[in-house]
């Protein structure tokens, strides 16, 4: 029951409009949001019309939800939806309201922008783009970055805040809140180099850890940079004065404030209310040790990347390339980083960090060795015939 209302504050916290702007292509239209026991929701058909699509029943118990290029199989009353032969949950249930299917505010906000292709939402104006094909013409000017799909994470949300400082300071950040904009401002950046980008979230929603590489997995992803603020330790000697900017890795850590991180960062595991039920299960951990051996070497050179480029114009000291077991890396089966980038403990780096020109430049550098390992990865495969 707790949960529940939890994911119930969260929704409404996150829709403060009463209604969401629908793009399709150069069409615009506008669908209210109404406000059930379940939170904010829109209406299925209204959306899926602005959208190109339509919602056709399948009896009483089930919907086909067509829009922005899927399918969508939806039951009311039940967190999951179907695509194809996936499975995937909502954050809250689908419901009827005189006959009509209400699908959850968030299918809008953070469903879709996560699975439909070419699909994006900005959660201050609440507006989902879609952006449509031209015509032949537009895949004529793609160029190769084009095919590369870049999967960025911001850390935490929802209800997990993440870190919040800084220490001694009059006023007060979340890490939850910096990290979705400097995920945002990545997305911006990467987009206009002409890569793909998916968002694990675009609102501030909780995603499970091991949902975000899974999500990753399910996008085809090539790259996933997760986006984090670090903490100091509060048993250190000055805490306050702690700074700089570090990237991970996934691997076995192997320095003590290596650990820390590690522990810090996974600690969301606490607000999931989901298990993963093959952890425990031998074959399915070597599987998966072998899956992640071959991204190993890859990562590490992504994190390298990403590090001198973050030292070209940080301001704050260069701690390095570490490595260390983060959940959200683990069922990520591609080149997989955590960035840390800054201490939200110091107050002079917070202040830095929550300032949107700082933060689009921190997103521009880590675009850049984005863009720049992955042609480099792209002419090792060429010349090895991979």
């Amino acid at each position: 029951m707790i949960v529940t209302l939890a994911l119930l504050f969260q929704q409404a916290a996150a829709q403060p409009f009463s209604s969401v702007t629908i793009r399709n292509g150069e069409r615009s239209a506008t669908v209210p949001v109404v406000l059930v026991d379940r939170g904010p929701a829109v209406a299925a058909d209204a959306l899926a019309e602005a959208l190109g699509g339509q919602v056709d029943a399948r009896g009483k118990d089930e919907f086909t939800v067509s829009l922005a290029g899927l399918r969508v199989l939806v039951t009311p009353n039940v967190p999951f939806v179907r695509i194809g032969e996936q499975t995937l949950p909502l954050t809250a249930e689908p419901t009827l309201r005189g006959g009509k299917l209400l699908l959850p505010y968030t299918f809008v906000s953070d469903f879709l922008p996560r699975i439909a292709s070419g699909v994006t939402f900005d959660a201050r104006r609440a507006v989902l783009q879609r952006q449509l094909a031209s015509g032949p013409s537009a895949s004529s000017r793609k160029t190769k970055s084009t095919f590369f799909t870049v999967v960025v994470d911001a850390g935490h949300g929802g209800p997990d805040r993440g870190m919040h400082g800084p220490i001694g300071a009059s006023w007060q950040m979340n890490e939850k809140d910096i990290t979705l904009d400097v995920a945002l401002a990545l997305r911006d950046v990467l987009s206009e180099r002409g890569a793909a980008v998916i968002m694990t979230r675009s609102t501030d929603t909780l995603i499970a850890l091991n949902d975000r590489g899974r999500i990753a997995n399910a996008k085809k992803g090539d790259v996933f940079v997760s986006i984090h603020v670090n903490a100091a330790n509060p048993r250190w000697k000055q805490p306050g004065a702690a700074r700089g900017f570090e990237t991970y890795f996934l691997s076995e850590a192997r320095t003590e404030d290596a650990r820390r991180v590690e522990a810090m960062e996974n600690e969301v595991v606490k607000y999931e209310i989901a298990n993963n039920v093959a952890a425990n299960d031998p074959l399915s951990f070597i599987v998966h040790d072998m899956e992640q051996n071959q991204h190993l070497r890859e990562s590490s050179e992504l994190a390298a990347t990403v590090q001198r480029s973050l030292a070209k114009m940080h301001p704050g000291p260069n701690r390095g390339v570490k490595q260390a077991g983060f959940r959200v890396l683990v069922t990520a089966f591609m080149p997989a980083v955590l960035v840390e980038i800054g201490f939200g403990t110091n107050e002079a780096e917070a202040r830095y960090l929550r300032d949107p020109r700082r933060q689009r430049e921190i997103a521009t550098s880590i675009a850049d060795a984005t863009m720049q390992y992955l042609a480099a990865y792209q002419r090792r495969t060429s010349a090895t015939g991979q």
